[in-house]
């Protein structure tokens, strides 16, 4: 069996993250006795510059973009669609904030050294979107760390000081040097690039030709 090393550039205010994401596993589903994946995240954050408080989600794609709420209508209408034939359940109101997710970056950064990234990032994922839950207060973050098996106490420590500080702008700036502009891109051995949130048929093709390439690479 295969087994391809993927690092998923992304940010948990990302919708497309998640429908990329599980994409991916549908696709590794597909292929499953022919290719294995070792899976890890890598921290980007769409906005940086965000105060502590967030911002109305309306007001920021207003701001950033130039969407209309009509416009915006549309968007959250085309991701609830995505989401269904991703299995992903896409919720909104109208009190939707975009917060800053470096505290996010540095949870997930010590949730690596405990095998549970994945599991933590995906629970992120369905507090924001599924269950509307705001990421910027430190009590939501700690019943989501709870929720995975994780230290409540020691998610404190973390997140009340500067433990992983250091980790998650090293990626960030590795990320900044490989160019990476856009989530989610989905790096594979270190070598091929996907982005976007691609159906799963991408990414069969792209694992297929990636291994077929390997595979003549070595022979040679």
């Amino acid at each position: 069996m295969k087994t391809l090393k993927i690092d998923i550039v992304s940010d948990v205010m990302c919708p497309w993250c998640i429908i990329g994401y599980k994409n991916l596993e549908k696709a590794l589903s597909e292929l499953h006795g022919e290719i294995n994946a070792e899976i890890s995240w890598k921290p980007f954050e769409l906005n940086p510059n965000m105060p502590p408080e967030g911002q109305d989600l309306n007001e920021h794609l207003t701001q950033k973009y130039g969407l209309t709420p009509e416009q915006s209508k549309d968007n959250r209408q085309r991701l609830i669609d995505a989401g269904k034939d991703a299995d992903f359940t896409f919720n909104f109101d109208d009190k939707r904030m975009i917060i800053n997710s470096f505290d996010c970056h540095r949870l997930l950064a010590w949730a690596v050294t405990l095998n549970k990234q994945t599991e933590l990032k995906l629970a992120l994922f369905k507090a924001h979107f599924s269950d509307l839950v705001n990421l910027n207060e430190q009590s939501a973050l700690l019943d989501i760390v709870a929720s995975v098996g994780l230290d409540t106490d020691r998610a404190q420590e973390i997140l009340a000081g500067g433990e992983f500080f250091q980790e998650v702008r090293s990626q960030q700036s590795d990320i900044q040097q490989m160019g990476i502009t856009t989530v989610p891109t989905f790096i594979i051995n270190e070598q091929y690039a996907l982005t976007g949130g691609q159906p799963s048929a991408a990414f069969v093709q792209a694992f297929k030709q990636i291994t077929e390439e390997e595979a003549q690479q070595n022979a040679e």
